[in-house]
């Protein structure tokens, strides 16, 4: 019994350092999406290439992050609800290592914008990355806690970042529509928002994963089951 009990207190113990890794890489991609917007708006060039290079910290701690989950498997052979918690955090963290990828290419966009005059659009940017992050933030705090509920929530707010890129969209085509000159930083705003977009969409994708790894349930069939009509 004793060797059990030591045996469930290293595996709680190895879990516990794949959630701080995940916390960690969330960290990260949070703060190099604040960063690459602060030097968009700012257009500081040299900033942004320090975010491009600190991205090699993430697919560092990506990697450690899959060699963990081996030996873990391996070593502890986790059942049930270990497993699944073993297993999101895998998945998490290629997802979390993508969404710093998107800070890259923002970050890569601010030197092509570096002589751009004032753009009006730009001042509705940081508002919608502030929404994405903060989803990043929140459901990243879900898994680390387990909780499933505050996955739903993170869910619930995709909208608001959908409803900001299309407003962003129609600015900006507009903006174009106004003088051709605009097209071109115009169209690199556009990339912009578009991986605002896309933080927000693999918020949702981590917030499923969460929920699943909590309740051994689908996301997708508890919303079914609680309304009929509610978008997925």
């Amino acid at each position: 019994m004793a060797t059990q009990g030591h045996t469930l207190k290293a595996f709680d113990e190895d879990l516990d350092r794949l959630r701080a890794l995940i916390s960690q890489m969330g960290g990260l991609a949070e703060h190099a999406i604040g960063e690459a917007m602060r030097c968009l708006v700012q257009r500081d060039v040299d900033g942004a290439h320090a975010v491009i290079e600190a991205d090699k910290k993430l697919d560092a701690l990506e990697v450690e992050t899959e060699q963990r989950v081996v030996q873990l498997i391996a070593l502890r052979a986790p059942m049930a609800g270990d497993l699944r918690d073993v297993v999101a955090a895998l998945k998490i963290s290629g997802v979390v290592e993508r969404i710093g990828d998107y800070a890259k290419n923002i970050a890569k966009r601010v030197a092509l914008l570096e002589d751009a005059g004032k753009i009006e659009p730009v001042s509705l940017l940081p508002a919608m990355a502030k929404i994405a992050t903060g989803m990043v933030h929140d459901v990243l705090n879900a898994f680390v806690n387990r909780d499933a509920q505050v996955a739903i929530e993170v869910c619930e707010r995709d909208a608001q970042v959908d409803d900001f890129y299309d407003s962003i969209f129609r600015t900006l085509l507009t903006h174009m529509m106004e003088n051709p000159h605009n097209i071109g930083q115009s169209a690199h705003l556009l990339f912009v928002a578009k991986n605002l977009e896309r933080v927000g969409d693999h918020a949702t994708n981590i917030a499923e994963m969460v929920y699943y790894a909590a309740t051994g349930q689908h996301m997708g069939e508890r919303v079914k089951g609680a309304d009929p009509a509610a978008p997925r």
